[in-house]
């Protein structure tokens, strides 16, 4: 028996094996969840449904998250197969590469509109659409970063991004509660991903990070799928509007401090 026998979850974001999005979308599976997928549509044949096939996952299905009208699209397709929506995960975040590598105030306004469209207010857009659907119970998880509330080196407008990601999570939880749908995110530490690669500086920061963070080790993808398979269930009905850090406890640090 697994936690999620009988669930049904929605996974945006995967990009690839290395992906969050992915890792969660193994845990998910693992615990008994029949699980979907959706990502940009030139990800899809190449890498996503290839990984899909890998957990017998059959819905794959494309979507730019900054079109409505795909959107929608994916959530009609996800009723006419499903009909119900139990856990639906949020892990979209884009920044040209531009805005990343210089100093912040350099932020162009189309980036800065483009990071928060993307990366923030996908949440709000996607979680709308997903509401005729979303049993009581229901869980969303999104995924952030401590850059969101402290700044860190060469992440820049994400941060902002990321900020208000995490008080869009505050707001849809708050909304949602009265119907019995939570909604949280999950602040991991440096992952190796297609997204961090972006991110100059990121190779030093992931190798020095198991030296400081209190755990002294690096976080995986099923330290983050752990959780999220936690948020999904029942374990956590009690929980909305959180921000769950799994970071080695990185987080509580005021000065990291080495051996």
């Amino acid at each position: 028996m697994g936690l999620l026998d009988g669930r049904r979850a929605l996974v945006f974001g995967v990009a690839n094996d290395h992906s969050i999005a992915w890792g969660i979308a193994k845990a998910l599976h693992a615990q008994g969840a029949t699980v979907g997928l959706s990502s940009v549509e030139s990800l899809i044949e190449r890498r996503v449904r290839p990984l899909a096939e890998q957990l017998g996952i059959t819905f794959v299905e494309p979507c730019d998250a900054s079109d409505d009208v795909q959107i929608a699209r994916v959530f009609e397709r996800w009723r006419e197969r499903y009909g119900e929506l139990d856990v639906l995960v949020h892990a979209l975040a884009f920044a040209n590469r531009e805005d990343l590598d210089g100093a912040f105030v350099d932020t162009s306004r189309a980036g800065f509109r483009t990071a928060l469209e993307v990366s923030a207010y996908s949440l709000t857009a996607l979680t709308r659409a997903a509401l005729p659907l979303l049993r009581p119970g229901a869980s969303i998880i999104t995924l952030t970063y401590l850059g969101a509330e402290r700044a860190v080196p060469h992440y820049n407008v994400m941060g902002v991004a990321k900020a208000a990601l995490e008080a869009s999570v505050r707001y849809l939880a708050a909304d949602l509660g009265p119907r019995g749908i939570r909604v949280n995110a999950i602040s991991a530490g440096p992952i190796r991903t297609l997204a961090a690669s972006g991110i100059a500086g990121f190779r030093d920061l992931y190798a020095r990070f198991r030296d400081i963070a209190p755990l002294r080790r690096n976080i995986t993808l099923e330290d983050v799928g752990g959780t999220a398979v936690w948020l999904a269930s029942d374990l956590s009905a009690a929980v909305t509007g959180e921000i769950v850090y799994v970071d080695g406890g990185f987080s509580i640090l005021g000065i990291g401090l080495g051996e």
